[in-house]
């Protein structure tokens, strides 16, 4: 089975993260910029498959500037064969259905069996990249699996609903996305760290690619600065905390 998995370098959630005014793009120079977590996730799913079975092959995909090099090294040392990283210049900005058309165009090479990806990721948020990449390679999506199985030529797995959770299957090949409640990404090894610096990398520009050459943005109209957190309501009890708590609930429609 050939497995690829698409990953993403995005600003370190854990600080504080600022739009650049004059884009308002998302500023990934005053953060420091690793391995989308969800996307490791996706990779724990690939990898344990080839925990299983050795002769799977793990290709890894991006798209991003120079500095995602250094993602994709993150996950050859978590244990992926080899990498894909297009990059180009023009591509800096790209809307949800440029970046879709790009990635599909780059995995239309790879002939992957299936192509596991994370549900959303923390930066945009967004949530819809992999739908229209499977819709770009005519491919069935199996999308927000807490828990994946593959083998045998099929995927299925286990997604959360308003009402329950479902199990659902589908024939390979397939595009699968996952959640943060599949297993949590394993850690790179001293030996895994030697071997990525020899794993190869692929550099791919849109001319590469059979893909329009027609930019297209996402443009960003207006911003403002995140307001302040303002205090909370302190409630004294004097016999009626309970009664205005409940007021309190009813009124912000908490209840």
């Amino acid at each position: 089975m050939k497995i690829a998995v698409l990953i993403k370098q995005v600003p370190d959630t854990a600080e504080e993260r600022t739009l650049v005014p004059a884009t308002g793009w998302l500023d990934r120079d005053a953060a420091d910029n690793l391995v989308d977590e969800i996307n490791e996730r996706a990779l724990e799913v690939a990898l344990r498959v080839k925990d299983a079975d050795k002769s799977t092959e793990i290709v890894v995909l991006s798209m991003g500037p120079d500095e995602t090099t250094k993602a994709l090294r993150k996950a050859l040392s978590m244990g992926a064969d080899s990498g894909i990283h297009v990059l180009d210049g023009g591509l800096a900005g790209s809307d949800a259905a440029r970046t879709a058309a790009v990635l599909a165009a780059a995995l239309r090479s790879t002939n992957a069996d299936v192509i596991v990806a994370g549900n959303e990721s923390t930066d945009g948020r967004g949530g819809v990249v992999p739908a229209m990449i499977a819709e770009q390679l005519g491919l069935p999506l199996v999308g927000g699996l807490n828990a994946v199985e593959l083998g045998n030529g099929t995927v299925s797995g286990e997604r959360s609903g308003d009402s329950g959770s479902l199990q659902v299957t589908a024939q390979l090949p397939a595009v699968v996305t996952v959640t943060e409640r599949t297993a949590e990404a394993r850690f790179p090894n001293f030996k895994g760290i030697l071997t990525a610096k020899r794993k190869p990398v692929t550099t791919l520009s849109v001319a590469d690619l059979d893909v329009a050459a027609t930019p297209a943005h996402a443009v960003v109209l207006s911003h403002s600065e995140r307001p302040a957190r303002e205090a909370g309501r302190k409630i004294e009890d004097d016999g009626t905390a309970g009664t205005q708590l409940a007021g309190y609930l009813i009124e912000n429609r908490l209840v």
